[in-house]
């Protein structure tokens, strides 16, 4: 699956390593597929911080000669996607602001479901925004607060939020991070030795960003959680209770690279257990099974593994495709997934494949999909999504369409088999997808599976159009 789902971003943070700046810029590299629009990374030396982000990728945007001007032992970064406010520089994270608490720089992983509420009040009270994004409220909550104290101001800004954050903070003199209570979003810490045998203490979306830069996984920040790095070392606060863990089950269908643990989990492992429990749904008599690339692999060797049916790697995909192309004068049908991919003719000739991907949204790309390996020569096409039908919309960081856009939403299964012209479809159960992640105690938000989600607050804002959930 390609280009249907994004999450909003990856987020990375460090204290304590004379490089800060370039290993940040390693772990940005490896958070890249959480958001190709625009990256930037904060640092501190201790007595300023200094921020630079631009728009497109990571290794386009950091030179050697602008991470040589990022000085300091801390420090912060960002890749995004934009699930809130709009696609332009003055939104790229991270954020910075030099205030009555010092000078502070944020970067934010998630969606602030009560970001529009908060900013109006903030607007009436006299606070000027410069950007449309969420994450720029919770600086202006922290420079109004009352509270002297950097990580006081923190906890008041913290507990007026609503919805999902991963933050992480960069000041003069320490490196903060929090997640949100129901721990929607992941949020991962590690350690990194340093040369004379020092320890410093490295935080990141997914455990990919450690292993590039050598760093060892330790635990999640916990949801409710406050952690903060300084000189004195790593101090642990609970800025609220925990409340009923949420975590994002996409992170495991999609989002995450299959090399990282993501809530102490392997995704590669969930992957290939969906695959499993999903060859085991139903017993369909095919020559191969054929991943979608690259989300759709792991879960296509877990079908592949169950059913005993070969495994194939029958559609290349072409990992150079930039963001813009010129597209031929003359049409040619379904070029935009051409580009993308390609079939290998003589794996899929004559024929019975089953088809593997993660997810089905609008279902007009599944359908240019299953008809490029009908005209590469398949005889038989079985469609098989590794989760459930997606029937509801995302308010915590993920840009799923309107509701009225969903397939899944509006369509019987016998109607979207049709739509994607498939032989014949089926998609995991719920039940069956949270045995492949292992979820026995309801860890898991699956509201885009169910439309019952856990914050009071999108139960109303369901009922309203999308664009009223993020300003």
């Amino acid at each position: 699956m390609f280009d249907k789902f994004k999450d909003e971003c990856g987020v990375f943070a460090i204290y304590g390593h004379p490089e800060a700046a370039n290993l940040t810029y390693l772990g940005l590299y490896a958070l890249q597929h959480r958001g190709q629009e625009s990256a930037g990374i904060a640092t501190s030396n201790g007595r300023h911080v200094t921020c630079y982000k631009s728009m497109g990728h990571v290794a386009d945007i950091f030179t050697p000669e602008r991470i040589g001007a990022l000085h300091g032992s801390a420090a912060i970064g960002h890749t995004r996607y934009s699930t809130s406010g709009d696609t332009v520089l003055l939104n790229a994270q991270p954020f910075s602001v030099a205030c009555n608490k010092g000078e502070i720089a944020v970067a934010h992983n998630g969606n602030i479901t009560n970001a529009a509420e908060l900013r109006a009040d903030l607007e009436a009270a006299g606070s000027i925004f410069q950007a449309t994004s969420d994450t720029e409220v919770i600086l202006h909550l922290i420079a109004r607060s009352r509270e002297k104290e950097m990580e006081s101001a923190l906890r008041e800004a913290l507990i007026q939020l609503e919805g999902a954050y991963s933050l992480v903070f960069v000041s003069q003199n320490k490196v903060i991070v929090a997640r949100d209570p129901h721990g929607f979003r992941p949020l991962a810490m590690g350690t990194l030795e340093v040369n004379g045998g020092k320890v410093c203490t490295v935080f990141a979306s997914e455990t990919c960003a450690f292993d590039l830069i050598g760093a060892t996984y330790i635990r999640d920040v916990e949801p409710g959680e406050m952690v903060i790095v300084d000189a004195d070392g790593v101090t642990r606060r609970n800025f609220a209770p925990a409340r009923n863990r949420s975590h994002c089950v996409f992170e495991h269908v999609y989002f995450a690279r299959p090399d990282s643990l993501v809530y102490g989990r392997s995704v590669q492992l969930s992957r290939e257990h969906m695959g499993r429990m999903l060859a085991r749904q139903d017993r369909i008599q095919a020559d191969l099974v054929v991943p979608v690339p690259d989300s759709g692999v792991a879960a296509a060797l877990g079908y592949a593994e169950e059913s005993k049916i070969p495994f194939r790697q029958a559609l290349i995909r072409n990992h150079y495709v930039g963001r813009t192309f010129i597209e031929p004068s003359q049409a040619i049908r379904d070029f935009g997934v051409k580009l993308k991919l390609n079939p290998v003719k003589n794996l899929l000739e004559g024929k019975r494949v089953v088809l593997v991907d993660d997810s089905i949204v609008r279902g007009t790309t599944s359908r240019k999909i299953v008809r490029m390996v009908r005209q590469a020569g398949a005889r038989e096409v079985h469609m098989r999504i590794s989760c459930p039908p997606t029937v509801s919309p995302c308010f915590y960081g993920v840009d799923t369409p309107t509701k009225n856009e969903l397939i899944a939403a509006n369509s019987e299964l016998e109607e979207i088999r049709r739509f994607v012209e498939a032989d014949t479809l089926d998609y995991l159960a719920l039940e069956n997808l949270q045995t492949a992640v292992s979820d026995v105690s309801g860890e898991f938000c699956y509201a885009c599976y169910t439309g019952n989600y856990p914050t009071d607050l999108v139960q109303i804002q369901q009922r309203l159009p999308l664009e009223t959930a993020s300003y």
